[in-house]
């Protein structure tokens, strides 16, 4: 059974926030709730899966790390709705990624941090890694058809993809680039890579890897 991957909100006027609340601290505090109630939905997918003891319980400390993680950072690093909205929506990203579970090795590290992270404005590095199981290779994928990175921004960003190879690799070790030159302090950005394992060229695993950053 597939799971389900949360729908893309990018785009969002800030102006439909006021429809929202009243203040972004009372939308913060919805937003904490709502992590805290969608991630059961999560858990009880786990559940559902009937998994070994110990990926039952890595998943599960996962998924309660990225609700205490993702709160905090909806609580103290979020200063608009927008960003409160791109915070959650990260936490809810990485909820889905953690109960679908990680077949092979991926790492996505900005300033040698994963996960949660923090940057300059600026152009920005990024480090994708990931290594197949045996026998299998592993290439950059692309999150929908048209689209290779799944981003949401509280402020215009892109990633280059003009020099991505398009070859599988053993030892898949890609720094990428991040144009964040138009954020200031305070904005974040969640952006999401899709990693596929492959032998002899075909498909076998695609996973996504969400990363946030913390403009400061």
């Amino acid at each position: 059974m597939k799971l389900m991957l949360p729908l893309d909100k990018d785009g969002v006027p800030y102006d439909e926030g006021s429809e929202r609340a009243s203040s972004v601290e009372d939308y913060k505090v919805t937003c904490i709730q709502f992590i805290k109630d969608i991630s059961s939905d999560y858990l009880a997918w786990v559940d559902y899966y009937k998994l070994p003891e110990d990926e039952d319980k890595k998943r599960r400390t996962q998924i309660h790390a990225i609700v205490e993680r993702t709160n905090d950072w909806i609580a103290k690093i979020a200063t608009t709705i927008k960003g409160v909205d791109v915070v959650m929506n990260d936490g809810i990203q990485k909820m889905a990624e953690s109960t679908a579970g990680y077949p092979f090795q991926i790492g996505v590290f900005v300033n040698n941090t994963s996960g949660y992270t923090i940057a300059k404005p600026g152009m920005i590095d990024i480090n994708i890694k990931s290594v197949g199981k045996e026998g299998m290779k592993t290439k950059l994928g692309w999150h929908q058809k048209d689209k290779r990175f799944l981003i949401s921004s509280t402020a215009p960003v892109t990633i280059d993809e003009s020099n991505i190879p398009d070859g599988d690799f053993d030892l898949l070790d890609l720094h990428l680039k991040m144009d964040a030159q138009k954020c200031q302090l305070r904005d974040v950005v969640s952006f999401t890579v899709v990693v596929m394992e492959t032998r002899d060229g075909q498909e076998y695993e695609r996973r996504g890897k969400t990363t946030i950053i913390h403009m400061g």
